[in-house]
């Protein structure tokens, strides 16, 4: 396992005993099995190689030794602070969109702006646990009413692929597989080419609305829970005034309603 991940991070053993400060000999034997690491060197490995806290885990069952991080459940009451927290940001967020995802891009929790941009989806696109990923592209889904479907889709594609090998969960290979097989959509002419330069904008039309959005993503910085560690919350901003203004007089118009 820990070759594997040197081997995913690009590290030769010449590299990696250099940034941990060991004997590429020892380490040689370690990844052959010929020496039995400490949890100390064991958990120093991982972190040289920026393993997630939940392969770190293995790695140290792998070694025979307890693992070092809880993994709790999001609803057990140690984690209120997490939920407040995440609650804050959501509601924070309105009248734009945000949600909260996990390592695979299950929905945990939405705001009513994120309700309002996927409203008309196929149900059971929206059947728990719903995939944003999935949700996005499906031709059921948002994909209809995504303006530059093919440059989102690229974009989303790049990201996830990203995400695959620094996580090493062949989950997210599998969901890349599925999504790619979707129908992938015409290219469509930038609604604002000058922003095109800045960032890949998410560009679907909502109602009598074309909106037009960034995207930025947030996790927990100092997370030493396995459940806290893999969550994300991904908040969608407006990329030019008319969303802003359009946003904010549809929620008004729902408020009144």
């Amino acid at each position: 396992m820990l070759r594997e991940w040197r081997r995913a991070r690009r590290f030769s053993q010449l590299e990696l005993a250099l940034e941990a400060g060991i004997s590429a000999r020892h380490l040689s034997f370690v990844e052959t099995g010929r020496s039995r690491p400490s949890a100390a060197l064991v958990l120093h490995l991982a972190d040289r190689l920026d393993v997630p806290l939940r392969e770190r885990n293995n790695l140290l069952l792998d070694a025979g030794y307890a693992p070092a991080y809880a993994q709790r459940e999001l609803d057990a009451p140690e984690m209120c602070p997490v939920r407040e927290a995440i609650e804050h940001v959501l509601n924070a967020h309105e009248p734009y969109p945000a949600l909260t995802v996990d390592r695979r891009w299950n929905l945990v929790s939405a705001n009513r702006a994120f309700e309002s941009l996927v409203e008309g989806a196929a149900a059971h696109l929206l059947e728990p646990p719903v995939n944003v990923l999935r949700l996005s592209l499906h031709p059921d889904g948002l994909a209809p009413r995504i303006v530059n479907l093919e440059q989102w889709r690229t974009h989303l594609f790049e990201r996830l692929r990203r995400e695959a090998i620094a996580r090493g969960d062949p989950a997210l290979n599998a969901l890349q597989e599925e999504l790619v097989s979707y129908p992938g959509g015409n290219p469509a002419p930038s609604l604002d080419r000058a922003f095109d330069d800045v960032a890949v904008a998410l560009r679907v039309r909502i109602r009598e609305m074309e909106l037009s959005f960034i995207c930025t993503s947030t996790s927990f910085g100092t997370a030493l829970d396995v459940t806290v560690a893999e969550l994300s919350i991904e908040s969608f901003f407006p990329s030019d005034t008319r969303t802003a203004t359009d946003l904010h007089a549809f929620a008004s118009r729902d408020t009144s309603d």
